[in-house]
């Protein structure tokens, strides 16, 4: 008789390492990465000591992959392993099945995509909160005339130099990608869900809002992790170029503003 999921033990292990059953395969919880297994991938599990190797099943003649957790409780890894070979054994589909697919890797680090966005918005946040003080500066200061003036002017600063920095860091971070990087195509898994190979074997998950059925990504040789969705090569030039314009008129705008400002004051 199988046993329930909901009845095998939660093994944890080293640094924080967690390994669980739900309904439709395994989760594997690291400090920095987090892997779901579908049951489809799964070969088999050995329970080692305090050690569970999660053996994903391989095409006939193929090394499997093999995802391991370390100092877990002994006892509960044999009732672990047990319980899950159980279920396992009642499949009926061929057992010449490449389980790598089925075996997702999302990071939980911090991407590139992610940082560059929080310090986007960082500097803009602080921009307008600037900009902000310095209207009501010159309105206290009996400047309406120039309170007045920042408001479109600055607001026009604020938003061309927020567009050009996303457009030409974006425009740069994908070119390096396509100099020095790895581009591979990631294929639609779940609504919103893909899934790319990064070299090594293993498969990796990401999010993205296009609904098609693969796209292009790139990834730095040194961190598959760091994954980024290309644009097409027409929004690739647009990016650069309407970047570096925005960036040299928000930068012209505010120095403008900062001019004004000051003959303002002094006169």
């Amino acid at each position: 008789m199988s046993t329930p999921l909901s009845s095998l033990p939660v093994l944890r292990g080293r640094e924080g390492t967690v390994l669980f059953a739900e309904d439709g395969g395994l989760v594997l919880d690291l400090p920095t990465e987090q892997v779901t297994f579908t049951a489809d991938g799964l070969g088999r599990i050995r329970a080692e000591g305090r050690t569970v190797l999660i053996e994903l099943r391989s095409r006939a003649g193929t090394t499997p992959l093999v995802h391991r957790i370390d100092d877990v409780d002994a006892e509960a890894a044999v009732r672990f392993a047990d319980g899950i070979n159980a279920l396992l054994a009642n499949r009926t589909d061929s057992d010449d099945v490449d389980g790598a697919p089925f075996a997702v890797i999302r990071s939980l680090r911090p991407t590139w995509r992610k940082t560059f966005h929080r310090r986007l918005l960082r500097g803009v946040l602080a921009y307008l909160l600037a900009l902000v003080a310095l209207i009501v500066i010159a309105a206290a200061l009996g400047e309406g005339d120039l309170a007045v003036i920042l408001i479109p002017l600055g607001g026009l600063s604020w938003l061309a130099l927020w567009c050009g920095a996303y457009g030409a860091g974006r425009s740069r971070r994908e070119k390096w990608l396509l100099t020095h990087g790895v581009t591979t195509t990631a294929v639609r898994a779940t609504r919103g869900g893909y899934i790319y190979p990064d070299g090594t074997g293993a498969w990796r998950g990401l999010l993205h809002s296009r609904p098609e059925p693969s796209v292009p990504v790139a990834f730095p040789p040194d961190d598959p992790a760091d994954v980024l969705v290309l644009s097409p090569p027409f929004t690739q030039l647009v990016n650069a170029l309407a970047g570096v314009v925005l960036l040299f008129g928000g930068a012209a705008l505010t120095l403008l503003t900062a001019v004004m400002t000051v003959l303002f004051l002094i006169d």
